[in-house]
């Protein structure tokens, strides 16, 4: 599992233009079964996304496809962890449940 920390590189006002593609790009990652949260961070400096994928590489290609990537208006920062505990609601994300 993934933690995407995304960072802003250009002003809001670009950001914007890209807002609608890029929340088309999360709901086909959410559809998929790859993405199960993510929102902006506060104050708005970027965005946080929580991911599943089988390795590092396959979830840089699908970050990617995301359009705040292609037009280099954020920067991500990627990291990795195995979940061990979770709540109720989560606990089947937690690895070996």
């Amino acid at each position: 599992m993934f933690i995407v920390l995304l960072d802003y590189l250009k002003p809001l006002s670009e950001v914007d233009r890209f807002v609608a593609e890029h929340r088309a790009y999360l709901k086909t990652q959410y559809d998929a079964g790859r993405f199960l949260l993510s929102g902006r961070r506060e104050p708005r400096t970027g965005g946080v996304i929580i991911a599943r994928a089988a390795t590092r590489a396959e979830l840089e290609a699908i970050l990617a496809a995301d359009p705040f990537w292609r037009e280099g208006i954020a920067r991500y920062d990627i990291v990795e962890f195995v979940p061990s505990m979770a709540s109720a609601g989560l606990a089947h994300l937690v690895a070996g449940a």
